[in-house]
């Protein structure tokens, strides 16, 4: 693998966490380098450290030891702020609880993001109906999430991890709150993506299905990576 084409690299994260008297080890030395264009699931059992490792190269957590890059961004030299721009420019996430804003129309949790990062409104509404359209959501541009399947939920939440064109999307869970079809034509969706447009994918999850449609799956065990395979 080239320097280049690595989009994510972690080198030797430790994160430990203090629980009352005891101290867990939730990832211990984890070395992973993601290459642009990936399709990736990190998986194992609870506790094993995947949702902490998704969290780290997002910037939502720090770790205790090692150091994480983003598209070439060192995040342990970042700022709170430096990382939420990072965040808003380079990162789309998909949670296992959609994360929808419940006052806010399909097309308006989709255009939220946008409107971030000052975006003209008509180009907000184009890009928001394309992508929803994309995604299968045509003619719901106007429902707000309890209006919504879950399904669909999760569908616009994905639409929205994707429209500001994010270098990489972070999915915890996607499918976790999901039945199995509705589950399997999301991944045959996002897998659509990654081959059309080149966003590298990463998931946490302990989900066979979605480990299958992964192209390289990362195994953690203890804080550990277990093993580390491509398909």
């Amino acid at each position: 693998m080239k320097p280049t084409d690595k989009i994510v690299d972690c080198s030797g994260v430790t994160r430990i966490y203090d629980q009352g008297r005891v101290q867990v080890r939730a990832l211990d030395n984890v070395s992973l380098a993601v290459e642009k264009g990936d399709f990736i699931a990190i998986a194992g059992p609870s506790g094993s450290g995947k949702t902490t490792l998704l969290n780290i190269i997002g910037g939502l957590d720090r770790p205790d030891e090692g150091t994480v890059s983003v598209d070439g961004s060192v995040l342990n030299e970042m700022s709170q702020s430096s990382l939420a721009e990072l965040r808003l420019n380079k990162i789309g996430f998909v949670f296992q609880a959609y994360n929808l804003i419940p006052v806010l129309s399909a097309i308006e949790n989709v255009a939220f993001g946008m409107q971030l990062k000052r975006i003209p409104a008509g180009e907000r509404k184009k890009r928001a109906r394309a992508v929803l359209d994309d995604v299968g959501l045509e003619g719901r541009y106007d429902r707000r999430p309890a209006e919504l399947s879950g399904g669909q939920q999760q569908r616009v939440a994905v639409a929205r991890a994707i429209v500001t064109h994010p270098a990489i999307v972070l999915a915890d869970e996607p499918t976790a709150n999901l039945d199995s079809k509705t589950g399997e034509g999301l991944l045959v969706l996002m897998r659509e993506m990654n081959q059309a447009k080149g966003v590298t994918f990463i998931f946490s999850t302990h989900d066979e299905m979605v480990m299958d449609h992964a192209r390289r799956l990362v195994m953690l065990r203890d804080g550990s990576v277990a093993e580390d395979r491509r398909k």
